[in-house]
């Protein structure tokens, strides 16, 4: 069984050159972007297909404005549980999927457990998701906050060598 290491040591230049015009437009045409990399469609669409069959493509999306959607307040919470135990550390994963206003968490090394990143609407929100929603999770003892003043640079794009 391959593993996404071994597929990603096997990418060439033309993979690669793939991704990145990927990444910066997931809704290209296929004969766009095998007129971009110098390839013929139909073996473009087959380097397409196979690197998402491997996982190394692993999705397309739309990119939303926040504030549009009313999630202006973008939040930063480290959450320290109680106990540090498999079933504990499954059942918080399986409570905090739920929570729409959850973008990200992720088990962290560190003083906290979990660096969640979340999006609301204002100030008042962000108490009750604290206070409300975090705070009573699964073994949730402890938190510290940050709310996010300016926005600088937000990416999804990976960075892909030649």
């Amino acid at each position: 069984m391959r593993t996404r290491q071994q597929t990603i040591r096997e990418l060439d230049k033309l993979d690669r050159k793939i991704l990145r015009i990927l990444q910066q437009n997931g809704r290209i045409a296929m004969t766009e972007l095998a007129e971009q990399v110098g390839l013929s469609t139909t073996p473009c669409a087959e380097r397409v297909r196979r690197m998402e069959r491997e996982g190394v493509i692993t999705g397309y999306y739309a990119r939303l404005n926040p504030k549009a959607l009313g999630g202006s307040l973008l939040v930063f919470v480290e959450i320290r549980l109680a106990a540090k135990s498999g079933d504990l550390f499954e059942e918080f994963r399986r409570e905090v999927l739920k929570l729409p206003q959850v973008m990200e968490c992720h088990l962290v090394s560190g003083d906290f457990d979990y660096l969640i990143k979340a999006r609301i609407g204002e100030m008042t929100q962000y108490r009750k998701l604290l206070g409300d929603i975090l705070l009573k999770l699964p073994g949730a003892t402890e938190s510290k906050s940050y709310v996010v003043m300016e926005e600088v640079k937000e990416s999804l794009a990976l960075p892909i060598a030649d």
